[in-house]
């Protein structure tokens, strides 16, 4: 052990009363917890893409974690504290000449860690929305990076991803996915460069976080909260903010929860509107798949890790390998509306959708709101006057939600989009896109029983938490109007019953919608008309 750490884990090293002494170890840090406080030191390491070797390097990173993980977690972060030596006597107090520094923390229980806290079933699904709020507020805030600042260019985001295969290239048990891997990489970033360009002139990339996976995030109270941003490397944090999402989804993902990884996509994307976004979304999941599989094998090359430890990383190696591969590969593109008067129970479909397939979904309630400031963080309000005026409501469906569903189809998403879709001028420029773009379209037809929907109308009115203002006089209004579905869309529709406890079957429901889209095709293009001579 190293000299400096073993005098450290003596009670006589600290200014304050020291409860139990426990050591925890990282490939590039030590960690030890007294009890109330904990005191992290970074070690005389470097990787290449972490360099802590020399003292000066030390105290710049220490610096460097306290700034910016206050952004997130200020009440965690206290600030440094200076170890006194020589090493063999190294403690926190004293006159002795300063040796090196350590980030002194409050000390949270260990099981209130992410993982932890999931595997007990601590996490309500809810606390990733709270999260996804927090993390839109915290991207909205944080620094964007200019043109000519060296960060988020083409070559900045391909250089991470390049260092993370040549490190698993040591690893034999990764060829056969690095073999694969490889000319995806290579492939996929010719395509997506124009973009990438245009993304770091938009300001969508900032100084992140740049660590988000789950072993970061903390269970406080019932709330999720941000720690341990990346410090030493300024190009792997001033990042796009969709890669940040993407490497939390994937570590959800890769831990058996799928369902909250899409559903905190969904709510991130639902408050920035980043839509655009998604065309990155399997570059980055992959990028931050070979980043935890790098990890994985840097602590299974660990000195002292005993053979138990070793296969553990391995199989974890291995598990983010295969995620990485699994993420190359597309899943199925469609355009799926939902078609069902206000309080019929689109929205919490749709929600179980977005679980259960990681489908994309457009809220007619929220973009009708958007461009008026009144949805989305930050508020931006890009228009004035009623956003439920005929004028906004015509320019919606006809242009609004379309331009939003073109986005997501070309993107390779599942795109379900949530709106009464009663009138059939409404349906048409859906119809039409999906004959364009040559996806298919189904109309999940929600068969709910009047009374039920205007009891959830106005539970929905007390709570007051809901984008959608509908009450019962535009119910009945849109029952008057109401046009059902007709002659081609019929065969587009799959009808969703109400179960006896008053909601959709959602399990029953995706599964339908998977088998259906296994042999659908796309409606077809409507021939040229003649005109008469």
């Amino acid at each position: 052990m190293d000299p400096m750490i073993a005098a450290l884990l003596r009670p006589e090293a600290y200014g304050h009363p020291v409860e139990t002494l426990e050591l925890l170890e990282t490939h590039a840090s030590w960690v030890i917890l007294t009890g109330a406080y904990a005191y992290k030191l970074k070690k005389p390491v470097n990787f290449g893409f972490l360099d802590f070797s020399s003292p000066e390097q030390r105290l710049h990173c220490c610096r460097e974690e306290l700034r910016l993980n206050r952004r997130l977690s200020p009440d965690l972060y206290l600030g440094l504290a200076p170890v006194h030596g020589p090493a063999e006597r190294a403690s926190f107090q004293g006159d002795g000449p300063v040796i090196e520094h350590a980030v002194r923390m409050r000390q949270f229980p260990q099981a209130d860690l992410l993982p932890a806290a999931l595997c007990r079933g601590a996490v309500v699904a809810a606390a990733f929305d709270a999260f996804a709020e927090d993390l839109a507020r915290f991207q909205a805030g944080a620094a964007v990076a200019r043109p000519g600042s060296g960060f988020g260019t083409p070559e900045a985001v391909r250089a991470p991803v390049d260092a993370n295969l040549r490190a698993l290239a040591a690893e034999p048990a990764a060829q056969p996915a690095l073999a694969q891997l490889a000319p995806w990489v290579e492939a996929e970033f010719e395509r997506l460069r124009p973009l990438l360009e245009q993304r770091l002139l938009q300001g969508w990339i900032r100084e992140g976080h740049g660590d988000l996976h789950l072993g970061n995030l903390l269970l406080r109270e019932g709330r999720i909260a941000a720690f341990d941003c990346l410090e030493f490397s300024p190009q792997l944090r001033w990042i796009d903010t969709i890669s940040e999402l993407a490497f939390l989804a994937m570590d959800l993902a890769e831990r058996g929860r799928p369902d909250l990884a899409h559903r905190l996509r969904d709510r991130l994307l639902e408050l920035t509107g980043d839509r655009q976004g998604l065309t990155l979304w399997r570059w980055y999941t992959v990028y931050r798949a070979t980043v935890r599989a790098k990890v994985a094998a840097l602590r299974g090359g660990q000195p002292g890790l005993d053979a138990a430890g070793r296969m553990a990383q391995q199989a974890e190696l291995a598990a983010y390998l295969q995620l990485a591969l699994d993420s190359t590969r597309a899943g199925p593109v469609a355009l799926v509306l939902t078609h069902g008067p206000s309080g019929s129970g689109k929205s919490w479909l749709s929600q179980e959708l977005v679980e259960r397939l990681g489908a994309i979904r457009l809220r007619s309630d929220v973009e009708r709101k958007r461009p008026f400031g009144l949805w989305g963080l930050p508020a931006h309000a890009e228009r004035q006057g009623d956003p439920y005026a005929p004028s906004v409501s015509q320019a919606l469906f006809a242009e609004r939600l379309p331009a939003l569903a073109r986005q997501l189809l070309t993107a390779g998403c599942l795109t379900v989009v949530d709106a009464t879709f009663g009138l059939r001028r409404a349906r048409q420029p859906m119809e039409a896109l999906a004959r364009e773009l040559g996806v298919p379209l189904l109309i999940l037809e929600l068969q709910t029983p009047l009374a039920l929907a205007r009891s959830r109308i106005q539970a929905r009115q007390r709570r007051g938490l809901d984008p959608s203002d509908a009450d019962l006089a535009v119910l009945e209004h849109q029952l008057l109007e109401w046009e059902p579905l007709e002659g081609e869309e019929r065969g587009w529709a799959l009808r969703v019953p109400t179960t006896a406890a008053g909601d959709c079957d959602g399990a029953a429901t995706a599964a339908l919608l998977l088998e259906t889209l296994a042999t659908a095709e796309p409606p077809a293009p409507l021939a040229p008309t003649r005109g008469h001579l």
